[in-house]
């Protein structure tokens, strides 16, 4: 098995030159050994660096890896187009995906992937599927508030009492994906009126981690991420949670929302058998499994896999409904950006 090439950043909307100066050093290697398959991945990189082992492994081809941002790398695959040597494109978070696919550029979904994901997790295009999932959490300081002090809503965090006491990072993909599902369940004008309440109220902070630092410390109250942050810190040392604990909104509140991460196959890629191959894979019970085992902490969403942490319950959350499919990436930015956000 070859070492798999990996483009460790790829660049997104600063366009073709500046993607080809990263591509560089690339060339040589896949050149001399072009690979069977490549994938855009903007999912974690360390957990690719994994897997794509193991594909190679059982599959006997050979992967080249480049890994980036969601929204810069959906975009520059729009700006590709059937051009992009991509044959797989893999997101964190939804509305990158939906980009890609609103541009008409991805093939169906393989029908292997289609039948093990829940039909919840694939949008109504069918030209894609789901197979991690995280969920919106509040990390709160144990010494300051208590769970019962929270809020019955995350939209409620952008009321004036919570002024200076909740933080989140909104120039991350992350945080974008969660006003993307409020945008979906509120309407417009509840989705700018709140995240015009946060700017007044919220702290703004660099990234999730930071997010979880500033909670932990008791720089804030409560502060707005994904689950599996606090998971992992706690599966290590523990120094970023050991003062904080997690609250899972319930109801279908807009606060419960699973960000689901997507792979889809490219119209356009020259590799479409080992592509449908990879994920098939990528959705197999035995790919879940590992995914779930590893250090990603992240759901699956193939039901025959499941985390063996203690982590909560994948059937005890209770996320709202959501058309993973209308979560709308570009006009999240629009309205985030009239709020100052960004």
């Amino acid at each position: 098995m070859r070492t798999p090439c990996t483009l460790r950043r790829f660049a997104g909307l600063a366009g073709i030159a500046a993607a080809a100066a990263l591509i560089t050093p690339l060339s040589a290697c896949s050149i001399l050994n072009p690979p069977d398959l490549v994938i855009y991945n903007a999912q974690h990189e360390e957990l690719l660096d994994q897997l794509v082992p193991l594909f190679e492994e059982e599959s006997g081809l050979d992967v080249e890896l480049r890994s980036g941002q969601d929204l810069e790398m959906a975009n520059q695959i729009v700006e590709e187009g059937t051009d992009s040597p991509a044959d797989v494109f893999l997101t964190e978070n939804s509305p990158a995906m939906s980009i890609v696919d609103n541009a008409g550029l991805f093939s169906p979904a393989p029908t292997g992937a289609l039948a093990t994901i829940p039909a919840a997790y694939v949008p109504s295009s069918k030209n894609w599927v789901g197979f991690l999932a995280r969920s919106t959490v509040v990390m709160y300081n144990t010494d300051t508030v208590t769970e019962a002090d929270l809020p019955a809503s995350i939209l409620d965090f952008a009321e004036p009492q919570w002024q200076g006491r909740v933080g989140f990072s909104p120039t991350g993909a992350d945080f974008q994906a969660i006003v993307s599902a409020v945008l979906e369940l509120e309407g417009e004008d509840a989705t700018r009126a709140w995240l015009k309440g946060l700017k007044a109220n919220g702290v703004i902070l660099q990234n999730n981690l930071v997010v979880m630092q500033s909670a932990n410390a008791g720089e804030i109250d409560a502060g707005i991420a994904y689950h599996y942050y606090w998971y992992r810190d706690r599966a290590e040392s523990g120094s970023d949670s050991d003062s904080s604990a997690l609250h899972f909104f319930g109801d279908q509140d807009p606060g419960a929302f699973l960000s689901v991460s997507g792979a889809g196959i490219l119209k356009s890629s020259e590799h479409a058998e080992a592509a449908e191959q990879f994920v098939d894979w990528l959705t197999s019970t035995d790919a879940q499994q590992a995914m779930a085992e590893s250090y990603a902490l992240e759901y699956p969403l193939n039901p025959a896999a499941s985390l063996n942490r203690e982590v909560k319950p994948f059937d005890e959350l209770e996320p709202p409904a959501v058309d993973i499919s209308k979560l709308n990436g570009p006009q999240v930015t629009e309205l985030m950006t009239e709020a100052g956000l960004l």
